[in-house]
């Protein structure tokens, strides 16, 4: 069965917007200010790279919780390339995990990354749709 979200969002004047969501937090969406708006919201290209990075990284917390891998901080970066011609998009993406702690698991982290890379993040397989993605994990043992 399949299931269908539905977002509303709503113009607020001028170039900013309210989105809401099923969490109940709304968000808002504006324009920076070389583009007519003024710079309070967030930009929706943006926040697609948030929606990719959270969603993977959704995952990997849980697997770290279910592994009971000990871990003491952990990020997720992403580097997008816009294409120059509207429309606009990201034709190539690098999203790096970040793992930092003393007692690191390297093989069973990787294995969290990979199977939310693969198998579990249903956003990560949206961007293979229209980017090429590039993977990469470090480890920072020095914390």
């Amino acid at each position: 069965m399949s299931t269908t979200n539905v977002i509303t969002t709503k113009w607020l004047g001028n170039m900013a917007f309210e989105s809401d969501n099923p969490s109940g937090i709304n968000l808002k969406i504006d324009a920076g200010g070389e583009d007519g708006g003024t710079g309070n919201g967030l930009r929706p290209k943006a926040l697609m790279l948030s929606a990719l990075a959270g969603c993977s990284g959704l995952d990997v917390a849980m697997l770290i919780k279910k592994m009971k891998l000990n871990v003491e901080a952990f990020y997720i970066e992403t580097a997008a390339n816009l294409t120059d011609e509207h429309p606009k998009y990201y034709d190539s993406v690098v999203v790096t995990y970040v793992f930092k702690g003393s007692a690191l698991e390297e093989k069973k982290l990787q294995r969290a990354v990979d199977l939310s890379v693969e198998k579990y993040c249903g956003v990560m397989e949206m961007f293979r749709r229209f980017a090429t993605l590039e993977i990469r994990t470090t480890f920072d043992h020095n914390s």
